[in-house]
C-alpha cells in the first residue's frame, strides 16, 4: 500500500505581532495495519506567516518534510475542502496524488492534542478561535449505491478488540486498518461491524477500496437507514431498515461504537460461511458526531 501522509494546512488560534492569524502545516504518517507501532510514525510541523500562505510555501514545506522523513509518500490525505485547490496544487508540483478524505484519524488525534496542550501555551493564543483547529465535516445528501456496490445480504456483527491483533494473518484482498493501541481500548472492548455478502465479493471490494472509506453510521430519519460515508463529503445509502428488530440492532451498533470511541469495521465476504475477506476496513467516525 505504500506510505500515506495526512496533511492539514490552516490558520491556528494564534496571532502574530500584527494581530494576524498564524498558519501551520501539520503532516503525519497514517498507520495502515493493526499492529503497526505508532511510536515512530513520522510527524512534521511548520508555522507559516499569514502573508506567505500559498501553494508555493506549502510545496517547499512538503519538500522539507520529504527530506526529513527520507521517504516519499504514495499519496496525501487532507480533510479541509476549502483548502483543496492549494493543497492539490502543491502536491501536483511534487507529483504526489492528494485526496480529500475523512480517514485522517491520526491527524484528528494530533490536532486534539495540540489544541489542548500546545496552542494555549503559545504567545498570541486566542481561545475564541480555537474551534478552527478541530476537524469538522459536512456530508452531502445520501445517494443510492452505484451498481458496482450492489450486494445480496448484510448483517451486524462484532469482535473483541483483542481479535484485531491477529488481523495481519487474516486473508484480506482489499482493506486498511490502524492500531487500536493508539486509542487505548481494552482487549475486551466490543468493536461493532457490518458484513456485506456478495457473489461478486472481490470486484465489489476492489471498487469500494477506491472510495476512501470514512465511516458507517445509522441515520434515524424516516425511513431509518445505514449510511456509508466516503471521501471528503460523500454519503451513500448502504442499507434501508424496515423492521423493528433490525432498528434495535442498528441502535445497538451505534451504542457499541460510542463505547469503542466510535471505532467499527466494514467487511465484504462472498457468503456467511467464508473464512476469507474480499474486503475489510477498520473505521472510526471523527469530526462532527
Amino acid at each position: 500500500m505504500g506510505t500515506i501522509w495526512e496533511l492539514d494546512f490552516y490558520s491556528r488560534p494564534i496571532l502574530d505581532d500584527n494581530q494576524k492569524k498564524i498558519w501551520e502545516v501539520l503532516i503525519c504518517e497514517s498507520p495502515l495495519t493493526p499492529n503497526q507501532s505508532t511510536d515512530n510514525l513520522f510527524q512534521y510541523t511548520k508555522f507559516c506567516p499569514n502573508q506567505q500562505v500559498n501553494s508555493i510555501w506549502l510545496c517547499e514545506a512538503l519538500t522539507d518534510a520529504i527530506a526529513q522523513s527520507q521517504q516519499r509518500p504514495q499519496r496525501i490525505r487532507f480533510f479541509r475542502r476549502q483548502m483543496s485547490n492549494m493543497i492539490t496544487r502543491a502536491c501536483q508540483e511534487l507529483d504526489i496524488p492528494a485526496q480529500a478524505s475523512r480517514r485522517t484519524y491520526t491527524l484528528e488525534k494530533w490536532l486534539q492534542q495540540r489544541s489542548k496542550d500546545f496552542y494555549p501555551h503559545q504567545p498570541g493564543y486566542q481561545a475564541s478561535a480555537a474551534a478552527s483547529a478541530s476537524v469538522r465535516y459536512q456530508s452531502q445528501a445520501p445517494q443510492l449505491l452505484p451498481d458496482a456496490l450492489q450486494y445480496e445480504q448484510w448483517a451486524f456483527v462484532s469482535l473483541e478488540a483483542a481479535a484485531f491483533t491477529e488481523m495481519d494473518e487474516w486473508e484480506i484482498e482489499f482493506g486498511e486498518a490502524f492500531p487500536l493501541s493508539m486509542l487505548e481500548l481494552t482487549p475486551e472492548t466490543r468493536i461493532p461491524g457490518i458484513i456485506i455478502f456478495s457473489t461478486r465479493a472481490t470486484p465489489l471490494a476492489g471498487w469500494m477500496s477506491g472510495l476512501e472509506l470514512a465511516f458507517v453510521k445509522l441515520d434515524s430519519d424516516k425511513p431509518p437507514r445505514i449510511l456509508l460515508e466516503t471521501g471528503a463529503s460523500e454519503s451513500w445509502i448502504l442499507a434501508s431498515i424496515k423492521d423493528a428488530p433490525t432498528i434495535a440492532e442498528a441502535k445497538g451498533f451505534e451504542s457499541a461504537k460510542q463505547k469503542a470511541q466510535q471505532v467499527h469495521f466494514l467487511a465484504v465476504q462472498s457468503n456467511p460461511t467464508s473464512e476469507t475477506f474480499a474486503g475489510f476496513w477498520l473505521l472510526q467516525e471523527v469530526g462532527n458526531k
